[in-house]
């Protein structure tokens, strides 16, 4: 289900202060980067990357890629800076807000 503009919102407000903890560099998006971006999204549900000046790909481009490999919602992008998000089903960290009038 994808996530409203109120929820993205308050993800925005979380990864104000989170640390970039991926960095796309010359090599592009790679099966590693992709199982180390799958294996931050379980355990954090909110990750925060960068891209590098060496890579060819621009932020939005990594970002997309990253979602589309990995499941994930594309939060943010602004710059070199980007925010993906994916629910853990099991041990969800992150209580999005919900819209009102929905149950």
């Amino acid at each position: 289900m994808p996530i409203t503009s109120k929820q993205r919102a308050y993800l925005r407000g979380l990864a104000m202060n989170a640390e970039t903890i991926i960095q796309v560099g010359k090599g592009g998006i790679t099966e590693n980067l992709v199982a180390s971006v799958n294996d931050a999204l379980k355990a954090r549900e909110l990750v925060k990357g960068k891209v590098l000046e060496s890579s060819m790909l621009s932020a939005r481009e990594a970002c997309d890629a990253l979602c589309e490999a990995c499941g994930a919602e594309g939060v943010q992008c602004i710059g070199t800076k980007f925010v993906l998000y994916r629910r853990n089903d099991k041990e969800p960290k992150i209580e999005l807000p919900r819209e009102k009038g929905k149950k």
